[in-house]
């Protein structure tokens, strides 16, 4: 860390720079003799990442950035404030502290928060921000935030962990145990110092593989931002043998989408043919695997088992987009082009043996205007293609 950064004139220099071309910047050399034009370059290309990310940060003077990977892997604003209404009490301690985003929000619901990161670097870079936020009631630790656990005498209220997935660990589905620290592997030590743990996971963990790894799951949150997934998060009570809580959470500009239901409650779809209008869920849901549940608390007929395409003679309030259907046709090139004069649509595939690339390629359909396109199978095994306007 160097404290030169911090200098006005460098601060100066690095905001007056924030749209500036890198590479171009970076064959100038540094005007400053104490800090090298490659410290100046990861600074801007960090504060860059951190306008909509990390807007507290990003609008706060005299930060320091850490390089733009530990700006990448945090959570972001958004993310971590819905994390830290989910708890409460005296004492949390995160033991994968990381750029500290998440304990400057657990500061603000809790009396003490520890924050371990065994990066000394970034731990002091974390101690200096947090001097500039004026925040008193977090300590750090600079070390493995496990051995911090084992060594302390203390009872947590809270245990938070973002375990990182392993390099080594390949393909799209994979396991906590693939991550450091495993917490599987160190669950009973992290209960011996606290009743709840809060753990942080990447949208394409396998959920249903998680729950087998853990412990007394208690409730499953699915976070996601504009319709992208973000977070998984598996909160776990010491002892809970009941039901698994599932919360899905779309944070939208329009509104946010909330959508809850039992893991072992999932109920059972009806099948019909396509009705008035079309119900999309988010991503949220689809992540969560909400599939049936959607159907029986809607009351939606669902148009075939994996579709995840819902219908109803009823414009409902839904979590997702809203569609009504204006023609239902089979796959046809020569309706197509009738019913879209103006070969531009919105397609989207559920279920279909095509991808978008190969239908556009076939029909000759351009992306964009106001109509949307669902290609899908029905629960007559026969696939169809509706043609909608956005409700």
């Amino acid at each position: 860390m160097n404290i030169n950064i911090l200098n006005t004139e460098v601060q100066e220099f690095i905001a007056a720079n924030l749209k500036s071309d890198i590479t171009k910047l970076i064959l100038k050399g540094s005007p400053f003799e104490n800090v090298s034009i490659q410290e100046i370059a990861e600074q801007i290309e960090s504060k860059k990442r951190c306008e909509k990310k990390l807007p507290t940060w990003f609008s706060a003077e005299n930060i320091y950035y850490p390089n733009k990977l530990n700006i990448e892997q945090t959570s972001s604003e958004i993310t971590a404030n819905y994390k830290a209404n989910l708890l409460s009490g005296n004492n949390l301690v995160d033991i994968t502290g990381g750029f500290g985003v998440d304990c400057y929000y657990f500061s603000q619901k809790v009396n003490q928060v520890t924050h371990c990161e065994i990066n000394q670097k970034l731990s002091k870079i974390v101690i200096h921000n947090n001097k500039r936020f004026n925040i008193k009631n977090i300590t750090n630790y600079i070390g493995n935030g496990l051995d911090y656990i084992k060594n302390s005498t203390q009872k947590f209220d809270w245990i938070y962990a973002d375990p990182s997935r392993r390099n080594d660990a390949k393909g799209k589905v994979f396991l906590l145990e693939d991550c450091l620290p495993n917490i599987p592997n160190n669950l009973k030590q992290l209960f011996d110092k606290s009743d709840h743990i809060l753990i942080k996971v990447s949208p394409i963990l396998d959920i249903t593989s998680a729950i087998n790894e853990l412990n007394f799951v208690k409730e499953i949150h699915v976070i996601a931002i504009e319709n992208e997934v973000k977070e998984l998060l598996f909160l776990l009570e010491k002892n809970y043998t009941q039901q698994v809580d599932i919360k899905t959470f779309n944070i939208n500009k329009k509104g946010n989408q909330q959508f809850n239901f039992s893991l072992n409650d999932e109920g059972l779809s009806f099948y019909s043919e396509p009705k008035k209008y079309l119900f999309e869920p988010n991503a949220a849901i689809l992540k969560a695997g909400a599939f049936n549940q959607i159907s029986v608390q809607l009351e939606l007929n669902k148009l075939h088992q994996h579709s995840h395409l819902y219908t109803s003679e009823k414009l409902i309030d839904f979590p997702g987009r809203k569609f009504e259907i204006k023609h239902i046709i089979s796959y046809d090139k020569k309706q197509l082009k009738k019913l879209i004069p103006s070969k531009k649509a919105n397609i989207t595939t559920r279920n279909f043996p095509e991808t978008v690339a190969q239908i556009r390629k076939k029909t000759g359909l351009k992306e964009g205007g106001n109509q949307f396109l669902f290609f899908t199978t029905d629960f007559h095994q026969k696939h169809i293609v509706l043609i909608c306007n956005k409700v």
